[in-house]
């Protein structure tokens, strides 16, 4: 089986700070909440101290109106429980959701700025798993966990209390069952905190080996790869399975021996109520409130200690999540080009780059594109373009040598949320709808772009016609639920939303090469179009693209081995013109 490389899994210590990170602002509404649930604890000691007052009055052969101090009890004590517990919901989901969507938040922020590399390398399933299966998690866990972890914990302490102010024995007691219940926490937590991480962890691989399969499902048919992938889908779902299995085992012995702890602890308190009630130390009506104590504490610690579960895989989710902003740059505070600066371009000096472990697939490539120039790449399928083209877009840092843009690495640039990302645009030939109506697809660029200008940038790519005859015009939805658009109509959007971005340096990696002949010279008048006026780099999968720029690069095996204008490359015999000769031949 072929090991992938996941995104980093935070540490402890590092888990701990995201968390103090997201409940930053947040600590004194939680305060708030703990302060109700303690009072709501409190209020649980008035239902065994009043069936104890009861049961005594019983016992002395009492009137009536003995009854009434017990029942006023009861209820005074239901109804400040539930404005108690009303609180501390309340005051606990401010304080759950806002920090389940901030880590939501600073998830999705940083799968976006992962690099692409690391992505790739791990796998998409992965990322995916992290910032939906594992956040879903946490806010499952904090949303319900959390509330019924403080609450059972404060009970337990309230009814140990009220056992102590009977009589001290009864502590005593009550508090045989602890050693065990230690005793079983310590094993179950020891027990089941690594089979949650290898089980989230083999969950992101199955997660990886699915996507990967439905993305990939055309060609697998096309082959007949489908029992090989489906081979490896099935083992790494077994993997996760077993984690599954060893876990619900685990959790199965460590309620069992919750329950022996239980039993030992209610015997103790029942013979020294016995005692106790036999010596004349204790009356009946005490011993009732006692053994009714402990019994109460049943639910409260399976409760406390259950949580403890959910809280586990909580926390494996919780350092998967702190993980994905580890896999993401950091700022390095590299300055940006002044702005009274003389513009450098784009300089590409001594570039190698690999993937992985694997041989090197660009050898020192040196090239300068000046301000306003349009270059295109061309070159056989593997000789290293969409590489080349990723590096210069800053989507990739280089493993050796650099890429600047005025100066200003741009890898830095691309970067979200750093000074100038928007500087510089890669559009490849893999265009995505996003579900919404064609404006809300187009204003993914620019959210505040007018009707208008959302209009005059269709009509720069050809595309005005076509989303004029929809049903409701931009606001019509397309892609799932919607309208479904051609592969040509798909990649107009792609090219508007460019001009709505409106960058220096367009990168276009084969943005056209899906189209039909039909379709390309339109497609290619829109790349052009779009280019027009800046800085640009078109990995050229047609020929004519190449023959509209200002210098042609040739490559071949992860090197440049030409480089010219069209027409002088031609004009030379080499690599240019036999891939000029081989492309016009039957045309």
């Amino acid at each position: 089986m072929t090991v992938t490389t996941l995104l980093p899994v935070a540490t402890a210590r590092q888990t701990r700070a995201g968390l103090r990170d997201a409940l930053r602002g947040r600590r004194p509404a939680l305060w708030a909440a703990l302060a109700a649930l303690v009072l709501d604890s409190a209020l649980t000691l008035a239902g065994p101290v009043a069936i104890g007052r009861i049961t005594q009055a019983v016992a002395d052969h009492r009137g009536p109106s003995a009854l009434i101090g017990p029942v006023l009890l009861l209820t005074a004590a239901a109804v400040a429980g539930a404005l108690t517990a009303w609180a501390a919901t309340v005051l606990l989901a401010r304080v759950v959701l806002a920090v389940t969507g901030r880590l939501r938040e600073d998830a999705v922020t940083s799968a976006l700025a992962v690099p692409v590399d690391a992505v790739e390398a791990g796998g998409t399933g992965d990322l995916v798993a992290r910032v939906s299966g594992d956040t879903e998690r946490i806010a499952d866990a904090a949303s319900g966990a959390l509330g019924d972890f403080a609450a059972a914990a404060l009970t337990i302490l309230a009814a140990l209390a009220g056992l102590a102010a009977l009589d001290w024995r009864f502590a005593v007691a009550g508090l045989l069952a602890v050693p065990l219940q230690a005793h079983t926490l310590r094993w179950y937590l020891r027990t089941s905190q690594p089979l949650y991480a290898a089980g989230r962890t083999a969950e992101g691989r199955r997660a990886s080996a699915l996507l990967g399969a439905f993305t990939a499902l055309p060609t697998l048919r096309a082959l007949r790869l489908g029992p090989g992938r489906y081979a490896r889908v099935e083992e790494a779902s077994e993997a996760a399975m077993s984690y599954e299995f060893r876990a619900t085992r685990a959790a199965t012995r460590f309620y069992g021996r919750l329950n022996i702890a239980e039993f030992t602890g209610l015997s103790a308190v029942l013979l020294v109520a016995w005692a106790l009630v036999h010596s004349g130390r204790a009356d009946v009506g005490a011993a009732t409130t006692a053994a009714l104590f402990f019994v109460g504490l049943f639910d409260p610690v399976n409760t406390l200690l259950g949580t403890f579960d959910t809280v586990q895989q909580a926390t494996a989710a919780l350092a998967r999540v702190v993980g994905v902003t580890l896999g993401a740059p950091v700022s390095e505070g590299r300055p940006q080009a002044s702005p009274g600066r003389p513009a450098e371009g784009i300089a590409v000096r001594g570039v190698r780059h690999r993937y992985g472990n694997g041989p090197d697939v660009l050898h020192g490539i040196d090239l300068d594109i000046r301000p306003g120039q349009r270059l295109a790449v061309v070159g056989a399928t593997g000789s290293g373009k969409s590489t080349l083209a990723t590096l210069i877009a800053g989507m990739r840092a280089p493993c050796a040598g650099g890429v600047t843009l005025d100066g200003v690495p741009t890898a830095g640039l691309a970067r979200p949320g750093a000074p100038g990302n928007r500087r510089i645009v890669l559009v490849t030939q893999e265009h995505h709808l996003f579900p919404g109506t064609v404006a809300d697809n187009l204003r993914l660029a620019c959210r505040e772009a007018s009707d208008e200008r959302l209009g005059a940038a269709l009509a720069v790519v050809d595309a005005a016609d076509w989303t004029a005859a929809l049903p409701d015009g931009l606001d019509t939805p397309v892609g799932r639920g919607g309208i479904r658009l051609t592969a040509r109509q798909v990649q107009q959007l792609a090219l508007a939303r460019v001009l709505l971005i409106d960058p220096e340096v367009v990168v276009l990696d084969e943005a056209t090469a899906e189209a039909g002949s039909d379709m390309a010279q339109s497609l290619d008048r829109a790349a052009l179009a779009v280019t027009e006026g800046r800085t640009a780099v078109v990995v050229a999968h047609r020929l004519s693209q190449a023959e509209t720029a200002d210098v042609v690069v040739v490559m071949e095996n992860g090197r440049v081995v030409e480089r010219g204008r069209p027409d002088e490359l031609r004009a030379a015999g080499g690599a240019y013109a036999r891939l000029w000769a081989s492309w016009t031949y039957g045309r």
